[in-house]
């Protein structure tokens, strides 16, 4: 198997890289907001993680929405403990690239934050977005509370009826229990703020999600 084609395959826990015990440094403060990055969060906001292939532009996206306090770039939903960047592209991590979203539902509903995620990007890719090809692009929900994950599925299953009607097909979505967090590397946080001409993959289908009341919450 070429590495192109190895790197869209999930390892095993067995194959993966093994990481380290020491994490990368984190910036003390959002370079656009100003907000701490770090823990603890404000009393009442919520945490999610969302992966929509390259993490510039899904940042970038989460951290203009009203309501959102915190964004970070990182990576979840493998197996090295405290992996690189390099280590992630590999293809031997496991990890997909994810923007953890703190929220405040009382301004953003939690809804309202999965609409911008479905029309962000195609779901429908398996291993990729566009032309970025490897586990770290796979698209994914990765929630704090159960209420995120009966939200996230019935959200993804209206997403998948108006896809479908419009002839795209099957959505690969991963919707999980959030598990680790790990920030990437400071020159990857708040990237397209640093870079207003960067690289940006983000890209939907052109299909819009309606969601009903009782799941815009």
């Amino acid at each position: 198997m070429g590495l192109f084609s190895r790197k869209a395959v999930m390892p095993s826990a067995a194959e993966a890289l093994p990481g380290r015990e020491r994490s990368v440094p984190v910036p003390e403060r959002h370079f656009v907001t100003g907000r701490p990055m770090l823990p603890p969060y404000p009393a009442g906001t919520e945490r999610v993680l969302l992966g929509l292939g390259c993490f510039w532009g899904a940042e970038r996206k989460f951290w203009q929405l009203p309501g959102v306090w915190v964004t970070a770039a990182g990576y979840s939903a493998g197996f090295t403990r405290n992996p690189s960047y390099e280590e992630v592209c590999s293809g031997m991590t496991g990890h997909t690239e994810v923007v953890q979203v703190v929220y405040d539902p009382a301004q953003l509903a939690f809804g309202s934050l999965l609409k911008a995620f479905w029309e962000s990007h195609d779901p429908t890719q398996g291993m990729r977005q566009g032309g970025d090809v490897g586990t770290q692009y796979r698209s994914g929900i990765y929630c704090c509370s159960e209420q995120q994950r009966a939200l996230a599925e019935a959200s993804r299953d209206a997403y998948q009826c108006a896809l479908s009607a419009a002839g795209h097909g099957a959505i690969t979505t991963e919707i999980l229990a959030a598990g680790e967090f790990y920030f990437a590397e400071d020159y990857h946080q708040q990237y397209l703020a640093k870079n207003p001409g960067g690289y940006c993959g983000l890209g939907g289908c052109g299909v819009a999600l309606v969601l009903d009341q009782a799941e815009n919450t």
